[in-house]
Parts: C-alpha cells; sequence; structure tokens
C-alpha cells in the first residue's frame, strides 16, 4: 500500500506520526491481575473523547482473552466524563469462557472513579450462513474534499476558541457526501454518508483495527439526530453528550482502507438522541453496526 502523506501546505507531524501516535493511545499498559493504564492522549486538553475510552476498555478486555478469539460485541456505559488531564486504569473481569465464546467486563476508573463500564464478548471464529444489507450507493472518495479541507473553507466562521481544535491534523481523515452541519441551520434528513481509513498504514493487527474502529464509530454519530433540527454545538445551540455506546464487528476488515459509515437517527426526544450506524468496506461488504443514545439539549448561544 502507498502511504498516505499530509498536505505538504499543512505544517505540523507527519501521517506516520499520527497513526503512530493513535496506535500507542489505544494500546494499554498491563499492571498485573488483569489491570491495565491507558495513557492520556499526549497534548490533549478537556474531556476525553468517549471513542478513546471504548477502544482502550476493549484492548484492555482482549488482552485477558485467548489469542484465537476475537471481539464481535462490546456494550458501553458512560457513567461520567474523564478528563485528559490523567491517565485512566481499566479492570478487567473474567466472566465466562465457553467453547466459542468468551465474555469480559471492563471498569475504567480515573482519580478513583469509575466513568465508564464496558462488556465485550469475543468468538472463535467460524463458517455460517451469510447475507447484509447492501451498501448504499455514494460517490467513491476520491471525488471527494477532506473535512480538513471542509473546515479551512469555513475557518472565518468558526469561533476563534475552536479554530485550532477544528483544524488540526489527524490521524483519521473523512471525506464527507453531505455537507457537514458545523455552521449550517438548514433542516435536513438525520442520515450522513462519510468515507474515513487512517491517514498512513497501520500492523497487520486485527485487534489494533477493531480497536480503531472502535475509537472512529464514535465519531459523525451522535449529531446525526441534530441534523432534523438545524442544531450546532458549534455554535452554541446543543449541550450533548454520550450516554452509551454499542458496536458489534461482524466481519475482517482494515482500517487504513476506505471504509463507508452510514449513520441515521430513528428517534430523537426527551433530551435524548438515538443514533444508529453502519460500517462498510470500499468493496461492499458490512463488517460493523452501532447504536448509541445522547443526551442532546438545545441551548441558548451566549453572546
Amino acid at each position: 500500500r502507498q502511504n498516505r502523506m499530509m498536505n505538504s501546505e499543512e505544517a505540523g507531524p507527519s501521517a506516520e506520526t499520527l497513526v503512530n501516535g493513535l496506535t500507542r493511545l489505544l494500546t494499554v499498559v498491563p499492571q498485573g491481575d488483569d489491570i491495565f493504564v491507558g495513557k492520556r492522549q499526549k497534548g490533549g486538553v478537556g474531556r476525553v473523547f468517549g471513542g478513546e475510552v471504548v477502544a482502550q476498555a476493549l484492548m484492555a478486555a482482549t488482552a485477558a482473552v485467548d489469542a484465537d478469539r476475537l471481539a464481535h460485541s462490546l456494550h458501553a456505559y458512560f457513567l461520567r466524563g474523564g478528563s485528559e488531564e490523567s491517565d485512566i486504569t481499566y479492570r478487567v473481569e473474567r466472566d465466562f469462557d465457553g467453547g466459542s465464546f468468551s465474555a469480559r467486563r471492563v471498569i475504567a476508573e480515573q482519580d478513583g472513579r469509575p466513568i465508564l463500564n464496558l462488556a465485550a464478548s469475543f468468538h472463535k471464529q467460524e463458517a455460517g450462513v451469510t447475507h447484509q444489507d447492501a451498501m448504499p450507493e455514494v460517490p467513491p472518495p476520491d471525488d471527494l474534499p477532506s473535512e480538513t479541507d471542509l473546515r479551512r473553507a469555513v475557518i472565518d466562521q468558526i469561533p476563534e476558541r475552536l479554530r485550532r481544535l477544528m483544524t488540526r491534523p489527524r490521524a483519521i481523515e473523512f471525506r464527507p457526501v453531505e455537507a457537514r452541519h458545523w455552521m449550517n441551520s438548514e433542516k435536513r434528513p438525520a442520515l450522513t454518508h462519510s468515507w474515513f481509513r487512517t491517514v498512513a498504514p497501520l500492523p497487520d493487527d486485527p485487534v489494533l483495527h477493531r480497536a480503531v474502529l472502535a475509537y472512529v464509530s464514535d465519531m459523525t454519530l451522535l449529531g446525526t439526530c441534530a441534523l432534523p433540527h438545524g442544531l450546532s454545538w458549534l455554535k452554541g445551540e446543543l449541550q450533548s453528550a454520550s450516554l452509551d455506546h454499542a458496536l458489534w464487528l461482524h466481519d475482517d476488515f482494515r482500517c487504513d482502507e476506505w471504509m463507508l459509515y452510514v449513520t441515521d437517527s430513528p428517534w430523537a426526544g426527551r433530551s435524548r438522541g438515538f443514533n444508529r450506524g453502519r460500517i462498510y468496506t470500499r468493496d461492499g461488504r458490512l463488517v460493523a453496526n452501532v447504536a448509541q443514545e445522547g443526551l442532546i439539549r438545545k441551548t441558548t448561544p451566549q453572546a
């Protein structure tokens, strides 16, 4: 595979450096007795990204399972917001080991308080009957601008305090099919299609690719339920937070190759929004499904 390098006009770390940093971020450090530590993101500020905690918890659970079993599902509850100011400890409970399946529970703690509970199931690979929903017909990623380019096009409209966050180099490249809603108040259906991949190749490790997908699956998802209402957190119109997250991993894939993330939201109400996602490889295989409910409160922008 040919490396994807950052645009030469961009200042900052190389694509390989960004992806190596993501790999290190998601790799947890064993402390003995099924306890692991996830390092905080270098240079991170504010609240920890939920996908980061889910991915690190999945890596901790996987480290406590036989190597011939891969994660096929996880269910997580976000209990309280984590902070980028300190590392996170993951305590794994070995609930079950059967002939084909294993189950693990993970409690993520920071500064002595639980911030996330996760349950994951692992399965030995075996053959079976197959069917799937077809991948939607959308423009290929080569015909679409990157999300970074789209953000730069509206940089003057983005609040100055958020410009660095919105335009910093990232290890994951997104190419959305529809226009993003950051500064747009237009109401539209709760449906999005986005291509994504890492900006440089990843190691040939299916466990790492599953962790990266868990990380990415928390991106673009929660905002889907805001689209019919023309609201944007960037404009100070929303208070939002993930409440839970479920991910089903159906088949093998590579996160350094283009995949299509399709999200929709069939319901919102009572200050909560429900969102679903489907993830396809470029050749049309459905490799994952996602579901999430989140807090979504309408707020009044401060002058």
